[in-house]
């Protein structure tokens, strides 16, 4: 080798190659480190521009995010950033971006709670994400909807009860809780303290039909029985209900009585 003219050559260029990326690297090194480029200023801004932060403030970012930042312009991990903000309660999703030379935007995106989920004190998002955070805050406005069902139908449930608010309108009643059951089952709860057992859904239309059924009925019913409490809408071509006294039949049962009979007593 020593005798080859070429190679030594080669060998010669590739080491003087590797020590100038070697000095390249420790400059530029050495000129990120410099004080000028620590970060200075941490930006907050709405990632929806017409949309105003309402429970996330600075004591909030202090304790949550900002102690978390390492680094600065050019070293600190954008994606550890976006997950420190993330993790604060309230924050539904964070975008961070660097600005020279020495300042971070983070735009920031607030759930929005539509009701409590589950009995845990988590709460659903009118987006259907189910977070943590403190219910006081969310129910400062006006008590929240209650939500349940098994884990992955939050979204579900969401849609359904915006159906709901719908089909119900007409009698002017608004779903207060909605409960979807292990064995896929639906059950609601109105804003004048009656339940509706909705049950399965075998098709497409199946609940729609039967809250169709009880909005048909309703007025003669509450004519009669002004203070039902639980209607059972499960069966084919009827309904059973409970109030003063009456009982709903379990499922598949056939009920004894849809609508109570007088009292036959005389004083």
């Amino acid at each position: 080798m020593w005798h080859d003219v070429k190679a030594l050559n080669a060998t010669a260029s590739g080491l003087f190659a590797l020590t100038v990326l070697t000095c390249i690297a420790s400059g530029v090194w050495w000129v990120s480190q410099r004080p000028m480029f620590n970060l200075r200023t941490i930006r907050i801004e709405t990632i929806v521009s017409t949309e105003d932060l309402k429970h996330v403030n600075h004591l909030t970012l202090r304790n949550n995010a900002l102690g978390r930042i390492k680094g600065n312009f050019f070293t600190t991990n954008l994606d550890a950033v976006r997950q420190a903000f993330e993790s604060v309660p309230w924050v539904r999703r964070a975008t961070v971006r660097r600005e020279w030379p020495d300042q971070l935007i983070v735009a920031l995106e607030e759930h929005e709670a539509l009701g409590t989920w589950g009995e845990d004190g988590r709460l659903l998002s009118t987006k259907g994400d189910v977070f943590t955070a403190n219910l006081a805050e969310a129910e400062e406005d006006h008590a929240l909807p209650e939500f349940e069902g098994p884990d992955g139908s939050e979204k579900e449930v969401l849609s359904r009860y915006g159906e709901l608010r719908t089909w119900f309108a007409p009698l002017k009643l608004v779903p207060e809780t909605l409960s979807l059951s292990s064995r896929y089952a639906w059950t609601v709860k109105l804003n004048n303290g009656m339940s509706v057992a909705l049950g399965r859904e075998q098709t497409s239309t199946t609940l729609k039909e039967r809250v169709d059924r009880l909005v048909g009925i309703y007025p003669q019913l509450v004519e009669h029985l002004p203070n039902i409490d639980t209607i059972d809408m499960r069966y084919q071509n009827g309904l059973a209900l409970s109030a003063q006294g009456l009982k709903i039949p379990a499922e598949g049962a056939k009920p004894k009585s849809l609508v109570k009979k007088p009292d036959t007593k005389h004083n």
